[in-house]
């Protein structure tokens, strides 16, 4: 249901100010309620997750496209995105006044650092992998400088 909600949203504003109108055929609520009620080994057709999806479309799309290991939307693997996130990080750990850097373990942040590719499981749901923790520390940190949080 997430994308349900998500994605409408986020393709409405952003496809509209740059001027263009976008369609976002799975998030149609008929596909959406069709989908929700389908037993489950159908929807996993082969142990696959989406796999009625890939079954569908296995002759209209080149076999990479189809059986590609599935990434969500919005999550990067891109190397720069994840350094470009951890620098960031390490500014806000070296401010002194930054709320955010006192919720997190500065070790443990710091090996992620070292070493993106060790956390092998996802920290919350599928997204939130090394890059995306450190993309969240940045978001708090902004939250609480743009609305002056205090913490009593």
């Amino acid at each position: 249901m997430y994308s349900f909600v998500t994605l409408p949203d986020r393709k409405d504003r952003m496809s509209m100010y740059s001027g263009l109108e976008v369609r976002v055929p799975f998030c149609d609520h008929r596909i959406v309620e069709y989908a929700y009620n389908m037993p489950w080994d159908m929807k996993a057709l082969h142990g696959r997750e989406k796999g009625i999806v890939r079954k569908a479309f296995e002759h209209e799309l080149p076999e990479e496209i189809v059986y590609r290991k599935k990434s969500p939307y919005p999550k990067t693997f891109h190397p720069v995105y994840t350094e470009l996130c951890a620098s960031y990080v390490r500014r806000i750990f070296a401010d002194e006044h930054s709320i955010a850097a006192t919720l997190f373990n500065h070790d443990t942040v710091q090996a992620l650092m070292q070493q993106p590719e060790s956390l092998t499981e996802p920290w919350y749901g599928q997204l939130m992998r090394t890059p995306q923790i450190f993309a969240y520390i940045v978001q708090l940190d902004r939250w609480f400088k743009q609305y002056k949080v205090r913490l009593a």
